[in-house]
């Protein structure tokens, strides 16, 4: 099953299953995407390809989702080999975001700054994996370095960060699960979104690597819910704010 996930005929049928799984969710919308390696390595570094992968998926399961498509990069990676795959991606308008992913000591966050002032120029929304791991001071030099709108994770913003946060406006989209199960939270009731969005932050739930965790969106906030870290009104709230 690995060596079939890993063609080109497995990333089309895991591209499928996410559609499938978001409509059975009944996501509203989705934000997805492809790392910037993959380009090559599933759809013979043609854009074209990459981009009607997605949007036929799409529009044949869960036309009613809305597709966000994103880029993904690996911290793992060379900055001159990301800029490399990227001449790819730049100035196609399909694309709505940019995220960096991966081990958050791999290298400094600077590194990226390049990347990133080109992100912006083309008018994505910037992310990057930040804080799961990392310190709550780890997130404000990843704010400022790459001028990020949103975090994932971010979680060790609730040392001493917060305020940062609320006058930035910075998005933390939390997977909760994947907190717990990785033992960066002890466990659900106390799971620290509770604290950041009754503190002011603009909070998201969200799944990750659903393989891994057994979750899905539904599934995090009903976990929330029965371990008493929101209440339901909370949860709905988070939700609404989710889809501005």
């Amino acid at each position: 099953m690995r060596c079939c996930l890993n063609s080109p005929d497995g990333r089309k049928l895991l591209i499928e299953a996410t559609f499938i799984q978001a409509k059975t969710d009944g996501v509203a919308v989705l934000e997805i995407g492809e790392v910037v390696w993959g380009l090559g390595e599933f759809f013979d570094n043609d854009i074209g390809k990459l981009i009607y992968a997605f949007h036929d998926a799409n529009s044949r399961i869960a036309p009613k989702v809305e597709l966000r498509l994103q880029i993904g990069l690996s911290r793992h990676c060379p900055i001159n080999y990301l800029q490399d795959c990227l001449k790819h991606f730049w100035g196609r308008k399909e694309f709505y975001s940019i995220e960096l992913y991966g081990d958050e000591l791999a290298q400094p966050i600077e590194n990226f700054i390049p990347v990133y002032e080109k992100a912006a120029e083309n008018g994505l929304v910037l992310k990057a994996h930040v804080g799961e791991w990392g310190t709550a001071q780890d997130i404000v030099t990843a704010v400022k370095a790459l001028h990020l709108d949103e975090a994932q994770h971010g979680i060790a913003a609730v040392e001493d960060v917060v305020d940062f946060l609320v006058e930035n406006n910075i998005r933390l989209n939390i997977t909760p699960s994947s907190n717990v199960l990785l033992g960066r939270v002890p466990d659900m009731a106390d799971h620290p979104i509770a604290q950041l969005y009754r503190k002011g932050v603009n909070v998201t739930i969200n799944s990750d690597d659903v393989l891994i965790f057994d979750s899905d969106v539904s599934k995090e906030y009903l976990r929330l819910y029965r371990s008493g870290c929101l209440t339901t009104e909370e949860l709905d709230d988070i939700r609404l704010n989710g889809l501005k």
